[in-house]
């Protein structure tokens, strides 16, 4: 009975309510069972996000790489952040590409399949340097390549031992630089070799009672051989750091090795007095030649007395440096490169 009244209730209730659930159907954005707001709901829950990480070959991350994800109906790109990093979100669920580039480096195509809703990490992206990028020519500079030689020079030693560090047997050396030239002076002056070599001399001084004002025995010798060093020293600083860095001019022997024997001897004879300029040209070798008149007039200070002409003296040790270095410049023409075992490979001579 009571079942029977609850019945005819809901009946009569419907009866009622059925106009009013028409109309509310009849408008245009009345919810019906296919409506849009279900269909946008399950499309939200679907779509995921697909990230990775572009590096180099070595693990270094690359920032600015063109990342694109490529799906049957869609296209995204971006870019790798600081991190090297890469987000691509609301991506529908299914099968995706992504490809990978960036200037110098091969482009990379990883392929997945993304889950709904799923988080899709892909395995680290590394980019391979194209065969363009990695042909680098690398250039040195002149200031590296007289570095080079300089090292090579200081290597240099007829019969192996004896210090042959100022000549240049390269056919287009580069202009050395003032410390590269002050390095040259100083190596040359606290060579071994050298200071025997002064020692030699003062003892030939000594045999032969040469400057006699300084007398004999130890002290005679100490003095000699103080004067030859001090001779040696002045001339190797002005002649071969302090005025060829003010004047620009290089110090060393240009060797030539080339032409008739009669083109070489004018060529040795020419350099005791000429030189190459910094600038590469031909000079009167102003170096040389003051170094020569300087060690001359400040030899004056500490040859004895009775041996001191003055100008006399001055010019005649200028003359004397001149001299020994036309000598010098025929043996490196001629004769020392034959002795010199251990030479640097810089190329044929220019003719």
């Amino acid at each position: 009975m009571g079942l029977a009244l609850v019945s005819l209730a809901a009946s009569a209730w419907a009866q009622q309510a059925a106009p009013a659930l028409a109309a509310v159907a009849a408008l245009p954005d009345a919810p019906n069972a296919q409506g849009s707001p279900a269909t946008s709901s399950s499309d939200q829950t679907a779509s995921g996000s697909v990230q990775g990480v572009v590096t180099d070959r070595d693990g270094t991350v690359c920032e600015g790489a063109h990342v694109a994800l490529v799906q049957a109906s869609s296209v995204k790109t971006t870019t790798s952040d600081s991190s090297g990093r890469f987000d691509f979100t609301s991506v529908p669920a299914g099968a995706f590409q992504l490809t990978i580039s960036s200037d110098g480096f091969q482009s990379r195509t990883v392929s997945g399949v993304l889950g709904a809703g799923a988080n899709y990490e892909a395995p680290p992206i590394a980019l391979l340097v194209t065969i363009a990028a990695s042909e680098v020519r690398v250039s040195a500079s002149q200031q590296e390549i007289a570095l080079e030689q300089v090292r090579e020079e200081e290597e240099q030693r007829v019969l192996g031992f004896i210090p042959n560090f100022y000549v240049s047997y390269a056919p287009d050396a580069p202009p050395l630089t003032s410390q590269q030239k002050f390095q040259l002076a100083w190596k040359s002056l606290i060579d071994p070799i050298t200071l025997l070599g002064t020692g030699f001399s003062a003892g030939l001084e000594q045999a032969n009672n040469s400057y006699s004002g300084y007398g004999q025995g130890a002290e005679g010798y100490a003095k000699r051989f103080g004067a030859n060093y001090a001779d040696n020293f002045i001339g190797s600083m002005l002649g071969g750091a302090i005025l060829p860095s003010l004047l620009k001019q290089d110090p060393r022997y240009f060797y030539k090795g080339t032409g008739t024997t009669r083109s070489r001897l004018l060529y040795v004879i020419a350099s005791a007095v000429i030189c190459k300029g910094d600038n590469g040209h031909w000079q009167a070798n102003y170096s040389v030649i003051g170094a020569s008149l300087a060690t001359g007039g400040i030899s004056n200070l500490y040859y004895p007395a009775a041996n001191r002409n003055g100008v006399s003296l001055t010019f005649e040790n200028a003359g004397m440096g001149i001299g020994q270095s036309a000598i010098q410049n025929f043996f490196q023409e001629f004769v020392v490169r034959k002795l010199t075992p251990k030479l640097p490979h810089f190329g044929p001579p220019k003719p």
